[in-house]
């Protein structure tokens, strides 16, 4: 163990974390005039901004403003407060649809970071309320890693089942191509300038140069934060918060390798270490099926076991523990690893939704809309695991979509299967009967269940749960698959299956803060010079999950509102 170091060192604001909520606040404070620093807990910078699908939901945004697209904030307010109902806080609401264009504003104008909005992107309930077609999702625009020097190799890697080659990144429209290549020459010629670019990177770099998705944002945000002087402190982490007598946050003492240090911080510090996805404990406490023996896993880096809302909590902090769900889930499958282990793969959106797919528990009963977003899909799933005392349940597809689509990490055409069947990732039976017998699914119901879902396939219309029959649904569909972009009977064998389980790309459950983003005690009052954005804060969705983006775009805002607040002549 490395000793502990009696030395005592010095800055304007000290920022826990590195992805996007907390770069936003240490390049806000920056601009702000303040010299803040970054520790990271490993590696590398990024935090799970660096490997997430980049979304950022922002109504009203400057980006639709100039192509002509308009919103309405009361509209907007309307979506969040029929999502989050009673648990919502108006406050904070208020301050994410106020200050959320501004900050992408911000950041658009005087940073590295650059956007293009998404004309057509449903939000995830599009017949509420205030929802939005399109507009209100940004992304930013892929960028060139080598901007970075060598600094890239810090950037934390792409999740390796996520890229081709061995960490080929694609964005959304590669994935599109890639889909279609064997189809389209345009597509096939997309693809070849795709690879041809990874395979020169690979001449000179230690990983693909071309960003895209989470990563541009990090990668991006790391330019500037570089520009702007800003070290990040690399496997360092908090151990404990300093406070004054007066109660003032005044610092931290944190761990690296040179070991403890107190780092003392004029103007406070910023929580921003992204929640508590892998703290077995507080998963013990908040997830309701993990209290119960369900399994559960979870796509963020291992790193984020919650040591900052820990920290925060021993001087007297609030954890919000009322949201609707502690998590936001995603349904995930197994790969195994060559050493008996095995790491989660997300069933996000290529797959569930698409024609020729459904979903059955082990009672060979479809429970869900497969189509429905990941987090509701793992809502119905958690409810029928619970309800039948199972551990997981089962995605089915036939050969036609398996080879379109893919299934999981099993990919489609001309991507190989043979690998996933022999690991059993990937089960296959030549008929359904064979199917049910490996999988250990019920035969004759999974039977009656096929047969009720084709009927309802050809007509077009899901009976039972309509699955294609939102705008958001047919989006993740097959706009070729007529007369319903998600549904086509199960018919061409042999027929496959992928077991799912419960999981989750990031916690809503987190600190209270208000609009200042500053923390709370737990009689409501702010603990001066504390702050907390990102998954460290409790989500102003309040366990609700609106649309694409709603983790990343309140972690920006949030994280602009709490560098500009700590930069304040008065932020207590």
């Amino acid at each position: 163990m490395m000793p502990a170091s009696n030395s005592v060192e010095e800055c304007d604001l000290l920022v826990v974390g590195s992805g996007a909520a907390g770069m936003a606040a240490a390049i806000a404070a920056a601009h702000e005039g303040l010299k803040p620093v970054i520790i990271e807990k490993t590696a590398f910078f990024g935090g799970s901004t660096a490997v997430s699908g980049g979304a950022i939901w922002i109504p009203d945004n400057p980006l639709m403003r100039t192509a002509g697209m308009s919103d309405d904030i009361e509209d907007a307010r309307s979506y969040i407060t029929s999502e989050t109902g009673n648990r919502g806080n108006a406050a904070l609401i208020d301050a994410f649809l106020r200050k959320g264009p501004e900050a992408i504003g911000f950041f658009h104008d005087n940073t590295a970071l650059r956007f293009t909005h998404r004309a057509y992107s449903p939000d995830y309930h599009p017949d509420t309320p205030g929802a939005a077609l399109g507009g209100r999702v940004i992304d930013a625009e892929d960028y060139d890693g080598r901007r970075l020097g060598a600094n890239l190799d810090r950037l934390r890697p792409p999740i390796g089942d996520f890229t081709l080659f061995g960490g080929m990144m694609l964005n959304r429209f590669d994935i599109g191509h890639f889909l279609k290549m064997t189809r389209s020459v345009r597509s096939a010629f997309h693809a070849a300038s795709v690879i041809a670019r990874y395979a020169r990177d690979r001449l000179s770099y230690k990983r693909g140069t071309r960003l895209v998705l989470g990563a541009a944002i990090a990668g991006r945000m790391a330019e500037t934060a570089f520009d702007l002087g800003i070290p990040i402190r690399y496997e360092t982490a908090v151990v404990a918060l300093e406070r004054e007598p007066s109660g003032r946050v005044t610092g931290a003492r944190i761990r690296g390798p040179e070991g403890e240090t107190l780092l003392k911080a004029r103007h406070g510090v910023v929580l921003a270490t992204g929640g508590f996805p892998h703290s077995n404990e507080r998963r013990e406490e908040t997830f309701d099926h993990v209290s119960r023996g369900i399994p559960h896993f979870s796509m963020s880096p291992v790193a984020g076991t919650g040591d900052a809302i820990s920290a925060a909590e021993k001087i007297g902090a609030s954890f919000i523990t009322s949201n609707s769900n502690a998590a936001f889930w995603t349904p995930v499958s197994l790969l195994p690893n060559g050493d008996g282990t095995s790491r989660p793969f997300p069933h996000l959106f290529l797959d569930r939704a698409k024609p020729g797919v459904i979903s059955v528990a082990r009672d060979g009963r479809r429970f869900v809309n497969e189509a429905s977003s990941y987090h509701d899909f793992v809502q119905g799933l958690i409810s029928k695991l619970l309800e039948r005392g199972d551990r997981s349940a089962w995605l089915i597809c036939d050969h036609r979509a398996l080879r379109r689509y893919g299934l999981g990490a099993a990919p489609a055409f001309p991507g190989r299967i043979g690998a996933h069947l022999k690991s059993g990732y990937l089960k296959r039976g030549k008929d359904i009967l064979e199917l049910a017998q490996v999988t250990g699914i019920d035969a004759q119901a999974l039977s009656e269940t096929l047969n009720a879902f084709n009927n309802d396939a050809v007509a077009g219309v899901d009976q039972q749960f309509s699955k294609g029959g939102t705008a958001y649904q047919t989006y993740l569909g097959d706009a070729e698959n007529k007369p319903n972009p998600c549904l086509r009977a199960l018919e061409h064998g042999p027929f496959y299956a992928v077991e799912i389980f419960a999981g989750d790309i990031g916690t809503s459950m987190g600190l209270a803060i208000d609009e200042n983003a500053r923390v709370l005690d737990d009689s409501g009052q702010a603990i001066p010079g504390l702050f907390a954005c990102g998954n460290d804060a409790n989500s102003i969705m309040a366990g609700a999950y609106p649309g694409a983006g709603i983790t990343l775009g309140p972690a920006l805002t949030f994280g602009y509102i709490a560098g500009r607040a700590a930069a304040s002549a008065d932020n207590s």
